[in-house]
C-alpha cells in the first residue's frame, strides 16, 4: 500500500476510534438505575420513597411523576451518583416515572402498596412448584397487582451497590420458581388488605445467619469472634484450598464420566469448595452481594425462615439472630420495621424418650428474640416432615406468617399467635405454666390427653408427664417426680405434641429450665 494510503487508513481508524469513544461516554453518563428501581414495581404506599442511581459526575436530571403535575431537579455527585426521595400516593396505580437528563428513562407500570422482604435459607428458596399443591396452586397464580423481584444469588466481598433481578406480575407463568412461603404471605396480605403488594425474594438454601450480616456488626461483637477468626484463617488458606479442591474435582469428574459410561451411579463425596471469597457461607458474603443492593428501597417489613444452618450453634444464636436484625434496621435507615420469622420446623425421627435437642434449642433462641421489638413468630411445630428437611405445606407457614402481620403492622383484629410460655409456680409436686395468646381457649388438638410434656426433679432428669388443661393454664406432674423443678414442652427434633389455642395455632416449644444444653459451648 502507497504512503498516502495508509495515511488516510489511520485517519479513518483514528476518526472511528473518536466515535467510539464519544458514544462510550454517552453510553457511560446515560442515567442508569439500580434493578430494584424498574418497571412493575411497587413502591411503598404513602411513605417516603427514594430513587436513586447513576449518571454523569454532576449532571442535572428532571423527575417526572405521573401522579403529580409536578417537575423535581436533582443533580449528580462529583462520581455520578444521585438520590431523589419523594411521598408515593397511598394506594394505587399504574403509575409511571420519567428521568431525563442526557438520556430519558421512563419506569413503567408502578403500582403504590405494600412491599415485604422475603429471606432466609432453602426454606424460604423453596418454590411454589415443589411445594403442596403446586398444579392448583399454579394455575390460580392471577394477581398481577402482586409483583414480585427475586435478586439473583451472588457471593461479594465487599458491600454492592446493584443487584440482578427484575419485578413481574404474579401469573401462572412467573409463580412457579418464586418462593413459596413469600408468595403465600403476599398472598394472604393481598386478600385481607386490598393492596398491590410486592414480594421480594433474597435467599440462599444451606446458608447462616451472620452470611446475611454485615462483616462490620459481626467484627462489634466479642461473641462472634469466633465467627470472623475461622474465615480469616480459611482466606489465608485459601489457595492452596483451592488447588486441591480442583485437583479433587478433577479426580471425581473423571471417575464419574468413567462410571456413567459404564452404566454406573455417579460415586459419592463430590468435592465441596473450600471456605473463601465467594463461598456462599461466608461470613457477610451474601449480605454485601444480596441486601445491600436494597438499603434504600422503602420497604413495608421483612420475612425470615432460617435457622438450620446454625442449629449446633444455637446459644450463639440467641445473639446473633438478634443483631442480624439490628444490623437490617439500622443500614435501611427505615427504624425497627416489622420482622417476622418461622420457627423451625419439626424435622427427623421421633425419639421414645425425653432428651435434649439442639433444634429445639435453636427454636428456644428464636422464640427469645421476640424481646425484640416489632418482631413476630410463625411457630411450624405441626407441619414438618421427619424425613424432609423441606417439608412441602409452605401455604400453612405463609399464613401464619401473614396473621402476625396484619395484626401487628396492620391493625385487623384476627388472633395471630398459638399458645406462648408464661410464667410457672409450683403447687405441691405440681407444675402450673400459664400462656399468653390462649385465644379463646387451650385445646388439646386431636382430643386428649395432651402430649410432649416433660417433668423433672432437681436431678435434671425428665420422664413423661401427665399434663392437663385447666382454663387457660396446663397442670404437669409425674409420680416419678414428686418434687418437680422443671418443665419441657415438645423440646426435641421432632416431638410428639398437641397443645394449641381454639383459634388452631400452635404452642410454641419451651422448657422453664435454664440448665446448659448441648450446644452451650458451640461457637
Amino acid at each position: 500500500m502507497h504512503d498516502k494510503g495508509i495515511v488516510c487508513l489511520r485517519l479513518v481508524v483514528l476518526a472511528l476510534c473518536a466515535v467510539a469513544g464519544v458514544l462510550a461516554t454517552s453510553a457511560q453518563a446515560d442515567i442508569r438505575l439500580p434493578a430494584i428501581i424498574g418497571d412493575n414495581m411497587v413502591i411503598q404506599a404513602g411513605d417516603r420513597v427514594r430513587l436513586w442511581g447513576w449518571a454523569d459526575p454532576n449532571e442535572a436530571i428532571e423527575v417526572a411523576i405521573s401522579w403529580r403535575d409536578f417537575t423535581w431537579g436533582v443533580q449528580a455527585d462529583g462520581e455520578g451518583k444521585w438520590e431523589f426521595q419523594m411521598v408515593a400516593p397511598n394506594v394505587g396505580g399504574p403509575y409511571q416515572i420519567m428521568l431525563r437528563g442526557k438520556n430519558t428513562v421512563t419506569i413503567r407500570n408502578i403500582l403504590c402498596g405494600q412491599v415485604w422482604v422475603c429471606s432466609g435459607q432453602s426454606n424460604m428458596q423453596w418454590p411454589v412448584q415443589r411445594s403442596m399443591n403446586a398444579e392448583q396452586e399454579i394455575a390460580a397464580a392471577k394477581y398481577p397487582k402482586i409483583r414480585l423481584f427475586t435478586v439473583e444469588r451472588r457471593v461479594m466481598e465487599t458491600p454492592q451497590d446493584d443487584c440482578k433481578g427484575q419485578w413481574v406480575e404474579c401469573s401462572p407463568e412467573t409463580v412457579g420458581d418464586f418462593t413459596a412461603v413469600g408468595y403465600f404471605f403476599g398472598r394472604e396480605l393481598y386478600k385481607e388488605l386490598k393492596q398491590p403488594i410486592g414480594l421480594i425474594h433474597t435467599s440462599w438454601g444451606g446458608t447462616p445467619a451472620e452470611a446475611w450480616m454485615s462483616m462490620r456488626r459481626l467484627k462489634e461483637n466479642p461473641n462472634f469472634a469466633p465467627i470472623v477468626t475461622r474465615y480469616e484463617q480459611a482466606v489465608a488458606v485459601y489457595p492452596e484450598a483451592l488447588a486441591k479442591y480442583k485437583e479433587d474435582l478433577a479426580k471425581w469428574d473423571e471417575a464419574a464420566a468413567k462410571a456413567k459410561a459404564e452404566g454406573q451411579p455417579a460415586p459419592g463425596g463430590r468435592p465441596n469448595p473450600p471456605m473463601g471469597p465467594g463461598h456462599y457461607q461466608s461470613p457477610a458474603g451474601l449480605y454485601n452481594a444480596m441486601i445491600a443492593p436494597l438499603l434504600s428501597y422503602t420497604i413495608a417489613g421483612a420475612i425470615w425462615y432460617q435457622g438450620e444452618s446454625n442449629a449446633g450453634r444455637a446459644y450463639q444464636y440467641r445473639t446473633l439472630f438478634p443483631s442480624m436484625i439490628k444490623c437490617w434496621w439500622d443500614d435501611w435507615r427505615q427504624g425497627d420495621f416489622p420482622f417476622i420469622f418461622v420457627q423451625l420446623a419439626n424435622f427427623m425421627e421421633v425419639k421414645d424418650a425425653p432428651g435434649d435437642s439442639a433444634w429445639a434449642e435453636l427454636r428456644e433462641a428464636q422464640s427469645m428474640t421476640l424481646d425484640m421489638p416489632n418482631t413476630g413468630m410463625a411457630v411450624a411445630i405441626d407441619i414438618g416432615e421427619a424425613k424432609d428437611i423441606h417439608p412441602k405445606n409452605k401455604q400453612d407457614v405463609g399464613k401464619r406468617l401473614a396473621l402476625w402481620a396484619l395484626a401487628n403492622t396492620y391493625s385487623v383484629d384476627v388472633d395471630y399467635s398459638g399458645p406462648l410460655y408464661q410464667s410457672m409456680e409450683k403447687n405441691g409436686n405440681k407444675i402450673v405454666l400459664h400462656f399468653e395468646h390462649c385465644d379463646g381457649g387451650l385445646i388439646a388438638k386431636g382430643g386428649e390427653p395432651l402430649k410432649g410434656f416433660a417433668v423433672a426433679g432437681e436431678d435434671r432428669k425428665f420422664v413423661w408427664a401427665d399434663a392437663r388443661i385447666v382454663d387457660d393454664t396446663v397442670v404437669v406432674s409425674s409420680e416419678q417426680v414428686p418434687e418437680p423443678m422443671a418443665v419441657r414442652y415438645a423440646w426435641a427434633d421432632n416431638p410428639v405434641c398437641n397443645l394449641f389455642n381454639k383459634a388452631g395455632l400452635p404452642a410454641s416449644p419451651f422448657r422453664t429450665d435454664i440448665w446448659p444444653g448441648v450446644t452451650v459451648n458451640n461457637k
